[in-house]
């Protein structure tokens, strides 16, 4: 069964850093790192217990194309995603997001 997925707001706006981030370099590349997000979002929602945890009960989504990991918790029948993490950048940023899920 297919779980619904949500993003925090925080986590929105990390993608819309990243994919203004991405345009800079190229023209079209942060549309690329979007679609990458949206196709790994598909794959969690069918997928959710596939990856392995990052910590405590928050597990991780590794990107193929970019040097990011989805962050995530499995609550009911939603997967909820805390972060889209830069795997190169303070790892632990994240942690105090555990208590919105």
């Amino acid at each position: 069964m297919t779980k619904k997925i949500e993003f925090l707001a925080i986590t929105r706006d990390e993608i819309g850093d990243a994919y203004r981030y991405y345009n800079r370099q190229r023209t079209g590349l942060g549309a690329e790192f979007v679609a990458e997000i949206r196709a790994s979002a598909k794959r969690l929602a069918r997928y959710p217990e596939a990856s392995p945890y990052q910590r405590g009960k928050i597990r991780k989504y590794l990107l193929s194309r970019f040097p990011y990991k989805l962050l995530y918790a499995i609550r009911g029948e939603k997967i909820i995603i805390i972060a889209v993490a830069h795997q190169h950048r303070d790892p632990d940023y994240w942690v105090e997001r555990e208590t919105q899920v």
